[in-house]
């Protein structure tokens, strides 16, 4: 029996209907193509039902436009016992001709479940190409860094003690909503974040934002359609240009008051004048001990990032500010 494809690609036309709020494609639609992509290499491999765990760091380099050809490239670099670490690659230029331009890339954590909902086996992949070598062992690098970043974020905790900038989107996940199992999809869900983190930001500078850098998706359970869901955004930190959002995603059903953590991450946003160029942002200064705990995390995760393989601190960081 031949060894299913470990690699996926993704073609189609970005629709007027995909631009944002930013004039261009918003991240929230990327990341739910990568999620997309990602899922059916995953499905491919493991020939099984398979659920999004975690997202890892993702850059938006340039916007993908209205009109642009599109290509996600999702491909596996590592396999556990259940679990599919799968590379994307965003690109995007223009469908009459010339070269594509990557747009972002991040690396997309999947696991095989039963029809019981438990992890199962996955067939395990084995590199056979120095650039496969290269890439596996980059996965296995980052491992422990992302082990440090969850233990991090789960170490937080976020009260009404903090008066920075807050907002909390509410709604009902919808049945248009829903993944090839029945519940709300992972990339609508970083969807959602991205709305939350975007309305949060704007409303901090006064200006339009765009996502930079999305980072520790992880999903801690699956949120079904029907669910009441509540998008909570809130700035912990400012850099020269960046704000960091800390964004929770909570859903329950609508016949109780319980409402339980989904997903979590943080979502780096920056504002732009006119000509798209990211600008000056005014600097947040905490003001309750919960602010400069918080301030506190988010500088360590930057810390955390920055050690990883072909990471680095940002400008102003290195500077000493």
């Amino acid at each position: 029996m031949s060894e299913p494809s470990h690699s996926v690609t993704l073609r189609f036309l970005a629709s007027p209907t995909d631009i944002g709020h930013s004039g261009s494609v918003d991240a929230g639609t990327v990341l739910e193509w990568v999620d997309k992509a990602a899922y059916a290499t995953a499905v491919g491999w493991a020939k099984s039902y398979c659920v999004t765990a975690y997202v890892g760091n993702i850059h938006f380099a340039d916007p993908v436009n209205s009109g642009d050809m599109v290509e996600v490239e999702a491909t596996i670099v590592y396999t556990g016992r259940s679990s599919m670490h799968i590379r994307t690659v965003v690109s995007s230029g223009d469908p009459k001709g010339g070269p594509a331009t990557m747009r972002s890339q991040c690396l997309v954590i999947f696991v095989a479940v039963g029809t019981d909902g438990r992890p199962v086996p996955v067939p395990q992949f084995e590199p056979s190409t120095q650039v496969e070598i290269e890439q596996r062992d980059n996965a296995l690098a980052r491992i422990a860094v992302r082990g440090q970043i969850v233990e991090a974020m789960n170490a937080q905790e976020y009260t009404d003690a903090g008066t920075a900038e807050r907002v909390t989107l509410r709604f009902v996940a919808a049945p248009t909503d829903v993944n090839w199992g029945g519940k709300v999809h992972g990339g609508i869900v970083m969807k959602w974040i991205d709305e939350a983190a975007y309305v949060c930001a704007s409303r901090y500078c006064g200006k339009d934002t765009v996502a930079v850098f999305s980072g520790g998706v992880r999903f801690y359970r699956p949120l079904l359609i029907g669910d009441v869901v509540e998008v909570e955004a809130r700035l912990v930190y400012t850099g020269n240009k960046g704000m960091h959002i800390a964004v929770h995603v909570r859903s329950g059903n609508p016949k109780s008051r319980e409402m339980n953590l989904t997903t979590y991450c943080l979502t780096v946003m920056v504002a732009r004048d006119e000509t798209g160029t990211s600008v000056p942002i005014p600097q947040w200064v905490p003001e309750t001990d919960e602010d400069r705990r918080l301030q506190a995390h988010a500088r360590e995760l930057l810390e955390i990032r920055g050690s990883a393989p072909g990471n680095r601190l940002p400008d102003h960081l290195l500077n000493g500010r």
